[in-house]
């Protein structure tokens, strides 16, 4: 990703900070996921979003296995290696399970951070500790501006 966008993407992302965890919920300072933190981030930074998102519950893909999170992404945001501050996250939260956590890559000084929205807590900026990064399954960039 562009410095550019990354770092808009990541002053967006950290005006999320605080909103509190709502599933399905995409408004900041209201109440969001994690999924509606990416999509709030991305119509700030972007605009519409570019596909409605269908109401999914809270195991959402587990029982068939399906990576519907991960296909998303890949329809709309860049496959990239080594995450830069701005990137998206997806994250395996347990082995086998289907991947559907996601935050936003930034950092604090050159520490790695990510900020994110998972139940039970507000947004917040993380520590990319090891425990996390293991986690993480994929990586990605948002689209340059047209």
């Amino acid at each position: 990703m562009s410095g550019v966008i990354g770092d808009e993407v990541v002053r967006a992302a950290r005006g999320w900070i605080g909103t509190p965890y709502l599933h399905q919920a995409s408004v900041r300072g209201a109440g969001t996921d994690c999924l509606g933190l990416l999509r709030g981030v991305w119509r700030e930074v972007l605009g519409a979003e570019p596909e409605a998102v269908p109401a999914y519950s809270r195991d959402w893909s587990e029982p068939q296995g399906d990576e519907a999170l991960w296909r998303a992404a890949r329809r709309h945001l860049h496959v990239t290696g080594q995450a830069a501050p701005g990137d998206v996250l997806l994250f395996r939260m347990r082995e086998g399970a289907v991947a559907k956590h996601l935050g936003l890559a930034a950092e604090v000084g050159a520490r790695p951070t990510f900020i994110h929205a998972y139940s039970g807590h507000a947004v917040v900026e993380s520590p990319l500790s090891a425990p996390w990064a293991r986690r993480i399954v994929a990586r990605f960039a948002f689209p340059e501006r047209s």
